[in-house]
């Protein structure tokens, strides 16, 4: 064996898309030469007890050879509480980081995944053995706003250097959008203002631009008779619906949406399909059972990643009023960019975030808390001839091919190269 590539992130069957992500960087690993990929992932349970929205096991797709998915289990009994998990994960880490193999070892999310890898590599060292390991963080976004940020907040100093300094310990750092690299260097000036201290010049300087890393080959070039296939299995019909999928979360806008669709004269013989898990799935039923469009309306909580292609590829067009809330900013916008590369309607979305980066200018965009410019912009998506439509969906597919999983793969392991240990 001469190479490994190491991933930290809450797997599958977690419903993120940088669970996705994961998946298609291990896929992108075996392609580009490297002998095994382990990703080292939380166990089942305890994904569960976290309130996670997650896909039912058996719809989960299966890896490749090559690709082994670890979930060590925790060390210590009930009286050590929730650190015998970060444990067992540092643990396994330490194992892989001293048996000889050189490693390439990424992290998504800074905490606690990035924290656990930065943990593990100063053990590693420390025992003598030898250790041969390059790490790349990459932060998505949320770990700054429910960690740094609300330590920011807070005055919890310590916990926010802790976080930083793991990810800056990182021999590569990655940001998956420009929004997220300025809201890191952002909260960071926030703790210098305060302590003095010079993290946000730090990230300023080392923190890189690396997409999420999506494969293209899922969503490009779909048979007509396949897309039909699968929508008669839902008793869908071509352009018969509008779409949305993603987390059911008020933050998406997924309120805003059913207000927008309920007001769209165009849709009024359309379907809205409302695709996805989430914490607040039994009060946005609630809200569909509501509105006047309520017979109109279907919620799938079922749709796995082999169907959500076709399902993008049949509507009449994909609505993502994502929102900014204290507990979560779109700082990409995944569903987005596997939409674009699908084909079928145009998209609807928001600037929130990072969106502006997944789509480009290949979407029509709304203002957040706007019901009325929702269905607006249902009305004009519906209202484009063939030839309309088809131009837009050319731009989308070109715009969103970048974030091909190869492409990222080499951009960001390009990096990696550089570095004298693992590809030396």
């Amino acid at each position: 064996m001469s190479r490994r590539l190491v991933i930290v992130v809450r797997a599958d069957p977690v419903i993120c898309g940088h669970s996705g992500e994961a998946r298609n960087l291990a896929e992108a690993a075996l392609q580009r030469g490297f002998d095994e990929v382990r990703i080292v992932t939380w166990p089942i349970e305890r994904l569960e007890a976290a309130g996670l929205p997650l896909k039912p096991l058996d719809t989960v797709l299966p890896y490749s050879e090559g690709i082994t998915v670890e979930r060590p289990e925790p060390v210590g009994d009930y009286k050590v509480v929730d650190g015998r998990y970060i444990q067992g994960l540092v643990g396994r880490l330490v194992e892989l980081f001293t048996d000889g193999v050189p490693t390439v070892a990424m992290s998504l999310y800074l905490s606690p995944h990035t924290t656990a890898v930065t943990d593990a590599v100063e053990v590693a060292r420390k025992t003598g053995l030898p250790v041969n390991v390059v790490t790349i963080a990459e932060a998505v976004g949320s770990d700054v706003t429910n960690v740094v940020r609300q330590c920011v907040t807070d005055g919890r100093f310590g916990a926010a250097a802790h976080v930083l300094e793991s990810y800056l310990a990182s021999d590569v750092c990655v940001a998956v959008s420009q929004y997220t690299k300025d809201l890191i260097v952002e909260e960071a000036a926030l703790l210098d203002a305060t302590h003095g201290t010079r993290y946000a010049a730090r990230c300023e300087e080392r923190i890189a631009i690396s997409y999420p890393a999506i494969d293209a080959s899922l969503f490009l070039d779909l048979d007509p008779a396949d897309i039909d296939r699968h929508l008669q299995a839902r008793g869908l019909e071509r352009d018969g619906y509008v779409f949305y999928l993603s987390r059911l979360a008020r933050a998406k806008g997924v309120e805003d949406l059913i207000a927008g669709f309920a007001a769209s004269g165009a849709a009024a013989d359309r379907q809205l399909v409302i695709a996805g898990r989430g914490p607040e799935e039994q009060e946005l039923r609630a809200i569909a059972a509501a509105s006047p469009a309520a017979e109109r309306i279907r919620f799938l909580t079922d749709v796995d990643d082999a169907e959500k292609p076709f399902l993008f590829a049949g509507a009449a067009a994909y609505v993502l009023p994502t929102k900014p809330r204290p507990e979560f900013i779109e700082t990409f916008g995944i569903a987005l960019a596997e939409k674009a590369l699908s084909g079928g309607g145009p998209a609807i979305t928001t600037l929130t975030g990072g969106v502006g980066e997944a789509v480009g200018d290949t979407a029509l965009i709304i203002d957040v808390d706007a019901p009325d410019q929702i269905a607006a912009s249902i009305d004009r998506a519906l209202a484009m001839d063939r030839a309309e439509r088809a131009e837009w969906e050319e731009r989308a597919r070109e715009h969103a091919l970048q974030f091909d999983r190869m492409t990222v793969f080499d951009r960001l392991f390009a990096r990696v190269s550089t570095i004298d240990r693992v590809f030396a």
